[in-house]
């Protein structure tokens, strides 16, 4: 194993050029839509819309295609691990195929976008695979095939597949598809832009005024007028439909390697084992592909990150051999409680605003998807699909009871428990590179060490709940373990739903 120009960051941010930024808006607008998030929700539903003829304004914080979108594995599929044999026990079969048809659509969508367009962004057809290593586990890839394939995927249970392991048995779906995602959204948003849509970067909304128009506030001192607005922000920055209590963060890791192209997978694989295991391969050149395996995910702030990364990168060495290891990185998803994404209205009383979240791991196909389902409802339409994924939904709730306290009883823990636990340590006891909540002058901070030796502290609370924050000494960030938001050391904000840094504090 060969680890000695490992880059700690997405190759897919790595091997673009996104140009200057797009400034902020110089003085207040109004516009017929603002979305406010630039990843795939965000700037599919900007294109939509913006192709229908509505004046539209795209809002992001950092930059386009640099968040959770940059550090995907760029697998776009309809078969999202063993979705489908849940679904038909918790929606029925008839949402089973809705979800099917939805996704499917997503991917096709995608296709005919990268073929009008002319997008080069290595676009590659490929097969889907959930497998099972284990004997044990090969009854839910069994039962899996038959779901998927009752919804209307093109779905069937196998004994072999390309990989240089043996398997116990997979679900094959064909037909799906990997690419280079933040070369499709760039050239996406250059499209939105010559088409007459509005794009502003380092722009951060802070505020929400729901009416006619909305009202968006940011922390530039620049309003936003809108007819309507889409919060596509990964995890909602704004709290008044409660979508936190049905949202769990989950934090997942990303190594890759080069490898000789015939002895790289062309298929995109899967398997819940082992904290799940995901392994495709994208083109790298000179003889050349890139393995990307992911997993060992996490909730945010609650785990050894680099001795996790050092699990995967075993696990990848294991499989493949031999391999030169190049980049790493992490990625984070949210989970819904009941396991669909929440597309739609943003809350029960809203008539102009609508939510795009919750895509447990497959935001390309979901984020595609929520890009014509919302510009949809914009216009007056319904899609068939539009019940499954209505963020109103009460009777799925329900039935995913179990779910739903599991998580809250979690938040709770770390949001009481955290603070009653005693303080171990003391700001003497950090090395370089550490960091670690101490209590300073009777109050809990946040005190990082850098490589220098130089001391930073925050305040220890996160500033979208409350929550105690934690530090991972991997990525240098401080997390929160209830809804995952993340900061530098020095208190910005490097992931929402935080829309407010860190208070700095002298020690």
């Amino acid at each position: 194993m060969n680890a000695e120009r490992e880059t700690r960051g997405s190759y897919w941010l790595e091997t673009v050029s996104p140009g200057d930024p797009a400034p902020p808006p110089s003085g207040d607008i109004a516009v017929d839509v603002a979305v406010v998030g630039g990843g795939v929700a965000g700037l599919s539903t900007a294109w939509e819309l913006v192709r229908r003829g509505h004046e539209v304004a795209v809002l992001e914080a950092d930059r386009i295609a640099a968040g959770v979108t940059g550090h995907t594995t760029a697998k776009l599929t309809a078969l999202h691990t063993l979705v489908y044999d849940h679904l038909r026990r918790t929606r029925g079969r008839e949402g089973a195929r809705l979800y099917a048809r939805s996704q499917s659509a997503a991917i096709r969508r995608a296709a005919e976008i990268v073929a009008d367009l002319g997008i080069d962004c290595e676009w590659e057809e490929a097969a889907a695979f959930t497998y099972a290593e284990q004997e044990q586990d090969v009854a839910r890839v069994r039962a899996e095939a038959e779901a998927a394939r009752e919804a209307g995927l093109p779905a069937e249970f196998v004994t072999g597949t390309e990989l240089p392991y043996s398997i116990a048995g997979a679900v094959r779906v064909t037909g799906q598809a990997q690419f280079h995602p933040c070369k499709y959204l760039l050239a996406l948003a250059e499209d939105l832009r010559r088409r007459g849509g509005a794009l502003y970067e380092g722009t951060r909304v802070v505020g929400l005024t729901e009416g006619e128009p909305c009202v968006l506030s940011t922390d530039t001192g620049v309003s936003v007028r809108a007819g309507e607005v889409v919060i596509a922000t990964h995890y909602p920055v704004f709290d008044r439909a409660l979508l936190f209590t049905r949202l769990s963060p989950r934090r997942e890791l990303v190594v890759a390697a080069t490898l000789d192209a015939d002895r790289a997978p062309r298929h995109m694989y899967i398997t819940p084992e082992q904290g799940t295991r995901s392994v495709r391969s994208a083109p790298f050149g000179d003889g050349k592909r890139l393995l990307i395996v992911t997993g060992e995910h996490f909730t945010p702030g609650s785990a050894d990150v680099e001795e996790r990364f050092d699990r995967l990168t075993a696990w990848a060495d294991s499989r493949f051999t031999g391999l030169t290891f190049t980049h790493r990185w992490a990625t984070q998803d949210n989970d819904s409680t009941d396991s669909v994404p929440l597309v739609g209205p943003f809350h029960p009383g809203s008539h102009h605003t609508y939510v795009a979240t919750g895509f447990g791991g497959w935001g390309l196909s979901g984020g595609i998807m929520a890009g014509g389902l919302i510009t949809d409802l914009v216009e007056g339409h319904t899609a068939e699909w539009a019940g499954l994924y209505d963020p109103r939904r009460v009777a799925s709730v329900v039935r995913e009871g179990t779910s739903f306290l599991k998580h809250q009883a979690q938040v709770a823990r770390h949001f009481v428990g955290d603070r009653l636990a005693p303080v171990a340590g003391s700001v003497e006891d950090l090395a370089p590179g550490d960091g670690a909540v101490v209590r300073v002058g009777g109050h809990q901070c946040a005190v990082h060490r850098d490589g220098s030796g130089r001391l930073q502290a925050v305040s220890a609370r996160c500033t979208h709940l409350g929550c105690l924050v934690s530090f991972n000494r991997a990525e240098q960030a401080w997390e929160c373990p209830c809804h995952g938001s993340r900061f530098a050391p020095d208190g910005r904000i490097l992931q929402g739903p935080a829309v407010r840094p860190l208070e700095m504090r002298h020690i």
